[in-house]
């Protein structure tokens, strides 16, 4: 599926929490096209496009969601954050990425994001519900603090209405307060790395999709493939933009 360059439509702008907002757009759904899991491109001036993840599963109706961290001390972020509230319309590019659903696998997934990376999982827990109901998926979210966690309720309901589906919420700090009551929801304490170590799970059998930072994302991935991993079966944008050294 080539990149697309149009122009859209903002029909929401808000906040999900101090730190987060969320953006509604749309366009012709055939432009609007994408797979779950991968990103677009937001034309800030004639010489500078900012990539976000999708957050919605493309259901053909020409509407994509985005969740945005806004970082008051980043230039970049704050001439966004005015964009959005003044401008109705934007131009942007899509679908990017190659780092998307297969939806020829069986397998069982294992989703890990940090932060605003919940964007992309979200995409692809829609799309398996919509698509491979009966397809088990595991959702790590990390983040530094409970309040980061800025869509906890709707990972709690997939884990509390889907038996198939599992929430671990993952905070550097305590919790502040508990999370929602499920046998599928579960908190675990520190950095997220050291938590898939100490956890028991058989990365092996699943296939392992990835959002955060590079750094996070290889520290998962030496934990993963100690643990039995199967690297051609995980997944992340930071492989093909922040690849390795040999």
């Amino acid at each position: 599926m080539s990149a697309r360059t149009l122009t859209c439509q903002v029909t929401e702008v808000e906040n999900l929490n101090s730190d987060v907002f969320g953006v509604t757009l749309v366009g012709r759904a055939e432009a609007m096209q994408h797979e779950p899991g991968q990103y677009l491109e937001l034309k800030l001036d004639d010489t500078t496009w900012v990539p976000f993840s999708i957050a919605s599963f493309d259901r053909g109706n020409g509407l994509v969601e985005l969740h945005i961290q806004h970082w008051p001390e980043r230039d970049n972020s704050a001439r966004l954050r005015e964009l959005l509230q003044v401008a109705s319309q934007l131009t942007l590019r899509l679908p990017g990425g190659e780092c998307m659903l297969d939806r020829q696998s069986e397998r069982p997934l294992m989703l890990i994001a940090a932060g605003t990376g919940f964007s992309q999982m979200k995409a692809i827990t829609e799309a398996v519900l919509h698509e491979q109901p009966e397809r088990e998926i595991s959702l790590w979210w990390a983040a530094r603090e409970h309040r980061d966690l800025y869509l906890e309720q709707l990972a709690s309901h997939w884990a509390q209405t889907h038996a198939n589906v599992s929430f671990h919420a993952v905070t550097e700090l305590p919790l502040e307060e508990p999370l929602a009551v499920g046998e599928r929801i579960s908190h675990h304490q520190g950095r997220i790395d050291h938590v898939l170590k100490a956890a028991e799970i058989t990365p092996d059998t699943h296939d392992v999709y990835i959002s955060g930072s590079p750094g996070m994302v290889y520290a998962c991935v030496d934990v993963l493939e100690d643990k039995g991993a199967k690297l051609e079966r995980v997944f992340s944008d930071v492989f093909a933009y922040a690849p390795r050294a040999n």
